[in-house]
């Protein structure tokens, strides 16, 4: 897109246009041109003295707006953080814990079955893919920009929040690739080093329609813990605001936290965008129902 001409510099254009005009209509009549040749170039000369006294050498041709030190839309280190959720944001009793960076779930502890999959490899690498991604709390691959997470605990299930700026387009192809699980991983098996093993089941989420992209899933892993079956039930959201980026991945022993998630998706786009657009999330949540 051509940027529009600042102020000075059209003055000048519209000067030299004018005295093009002049010396054309001085030779079609014949005479009196050298005149109306040294009115154009006075007229010029006048106009580039205006338009330099107006632009300082140095400084930018369009017209000063006021540009502040970050683009909009960068997220920065503080921004990541001041954009978390907290407290206050969720519903019910959870509480925020200080390890959540330490958080770590056995049951996704494992090596996926290729055996069971038509295209064995190639479907296989995208289940493996969820699996390492939800143990690392990288779903959405590594940011390459400002990371931060809070975490909290309610009973005995989990919510888990990452704030973080990606390059665009591989933010885009990891949020095809979570849209796609639910057919390429719709169930499969993992086995750990003890030679158990446990069968994931992998469906469609419903996510607010908020940012400018999103996805969700809901992941369940059936094993056992201490010779004991248990079912991990995981509901995950991912929005995509701009090139950052915000997930919350929430679930336990005791089932899905869907309610929770869709919360935390809401209250987190909008303090992400507020922090975004230059402003500080308000300490309360704005949107309650």
């Amino acid at each position: 897109m051509s940027r529009r001409p600042s102020h000075p510099v059209r003055l000048l254009a519209s000067a030299l246009a004018a005295g093009a005009l002049l010396t054309t209509a001085a030779c079609s009549d014949g005479g009196g041109a050298d005149g109306a040749s040294d009115t154009a170039a006075e007229q010029a000369g006048i106009a580039e003295r205006n338009a330099a006294k107006q632009t300082p050498s140095g400084s930018p041709t369009t017209s000063p707006t006021g540009s502040p030190s970050a683009s909009p839309g960068t997220l920065t280190e503080s921004g990541a953080k001041a954009a978390l959720l907290t407290e206050a944001d969720l519903e019910g009793d959870w509480n925020q814990v200080e390890d959540a960076d330490k958080w770590r779930d056995r049951l996704l502890v494992g090596e996926v079955d290729v055996a069971a999959f038509l295209s064995a490899k190639a479907e296989a690498a995208e289940c493996q893919q969820l699996i390492d991604g939800l143990y690392r709390d990288n779903l959405l691959g590594e940011p390459s920009g400002p990371s931060a997470l809070a975490g909290f605990e309610q009973g005995g299930s989990r919510l888990l929040e990452q704030v973080a700026g990606y390059d665009r387009a591989g933010l885009d192809d990891r949020l095809k690739w979570l849209d796609s699980l639910p057919q390429t991983c719709d169930e499969f098996t993992v086995t750990d080093s003890d030679g158990n093993k446990r069968t994931v089941q992998v469906t469609e989420a419903s996510v607010p329609d908020v940012g400018d992209a999103r996805e969700g899933v809901h992941v369940t892993v059936q094993g056992s813990a201490d010779a004991t079956p248990v079912t991990l039930t995981l509901d995950i959201a991912a929005v995509r605001v701009g090139t950052s980026a915000l997930t919350i991945t929430s679930g336990g022993l005791d089932g899905g936290q869907a309610s929770s998630v869709e919360r935390g998706v809401r209250q987190g786009t909008e303090r992400l965008q507020t922090v975004l657009d230059g402003g500080t999330p308000s300490p309360q949540p704005t949107n309650l129902d």
